[in-house]
C-alpha cells in the first residue's frame, strides 16, 4: 500500500467508529448538535466528500468535546481518536509524501507505544504478577456484568494465567515488526484482547478506535523492512 492508500484506509475505519460513537449519543438525547454534526462528517469522511475538511472538521469537533466534557470523557479511546485524527490532518497537510509518510508513521509507533507502556505497567505491578489486579477487574467491575461472569472471579489459576498472557503480548508487541506474518498474529491476538474487552464489559470503543490504526502499523512495517512504497 501507498502511504495516501493507507490514509484512505484508515479514513473510512475511523468514519465508522466514529459514526458508531455519535449515534450512541444521539439515541440518548445527548448532545444532539454537536454528535449530529459529527455523524454528517463521518459520512462525508467514508464517501469521500469534501476530502480534507472533513478530517479537519472531526478533529476540531473532537476538541471541542474535549472542552466542552472537560477532557477525554472516554479514557484512551477518545485519544486515540484525537491522536488518529491529529495524524490524519497532518498526512493532508504535508507538503510532500515524505512528511506524510512521517505523520503515518508517528501514528504506528504511537500504537506501538500504547501496547508496550500497557504492559510494562502492568508487569512490574505485584498485583498483575499474581494475577490478583484480572480477580479485582471480575469481581468489582463497575460495568454491567452477569453475575456469572464475575464468578470468573474465583478461578484464580486461568485468571493468573491470563495476566500473563496479556502482559506478555503487551510489552512483546514491538518484536511483532521484526517480521510481516509475526505482526498480523499479534493484530489478530490484539483485536482478540480488545473483542474480548467489548463483549464482556462493553468497552465496544476501543475494539473499534484501536482497529483504525492498525493499516498504518502493516504500512510501517513494510515501509521499513520491506522498502520504499
Amino acid at each position: 500500500m501507498t502511504v495516501m492508500e493507507v490514509v484512505r484506509l484508515t479514513e473510512v475505519l475511523l468514519a465508522a467508529a466514529v459514526a458508531q460513537q455519535s449515534l450512541e449519543h444521539l439515541f440518548a438525547g445527548h448532545g444532539r448538535g454537536l454528535f449530529g454534526l459529527r455523524l454528517v462528517l463521518c459520512g462525508c469522511l467514508a464517501f469521500g466528500v469534501g476530502g480534507a475538511f472533513a478530517v479537519w472538521g472531526l478533529w476540531g469537533a473532537s476538541l471541542v468535546m474535549l472542552w466542552r466534557f472537560q477532557g477525554p470523557y472516554n479514557g484512551g479511546s477518545d485519544k486515540m481518536t484525537v491522536l488518529i485524527l491529529s495524524c490524519l490532518s497532518l498526512a493532508h497537510l504535508a507538503p510532500s509524501p515524505y512528511w506524510a509518510e512521517m505523520a503515518v508513521s508517528y501514528l504506528a509507533v504511537q500504537l506501538v507505544l500504547s501496547y508496550f507502556v500497557s504492559g510494562w505497567i502492568k508487569i512490574i505491578n505485584p498485583e498483575w504478577q499474581s494475577g490478583r489486579a484480572l480477580c479485582d477487574v471480575f469481581r468489582f467491575s463497575a460495568y454491567p456484568v452477569s453475575e456469572g461472569l464475575r464468578a470468573w472471579a474465583d478461578q484464580r489459576a486461568v485468571l493468573f494465567a491470563m495476566s500473563w498472557a496479556v502482559m506478555l503480548l503487551e510489552v512483546l508487541f514491538p518484536l511483532a515488526l521484526l517480521h510481516p506474518d509475526a505482526l498480523k498474529l499479534a493484530l489478530v491476538c490484539t483485536a482478540a484482547f480488545h473483542l474480548s474487552n467489548a463483549v464482556c464489559f462493553g468497552l465496544n470503543r476501543f475494539f473499534w478506535i484501536w482497529l483504525c490504526a492498525y493499516p498504518s502499523l502493516i504500512w510501517f512495517q513494510d515501509r521499513i523492512f520491506g522498502g520504499p512504497t
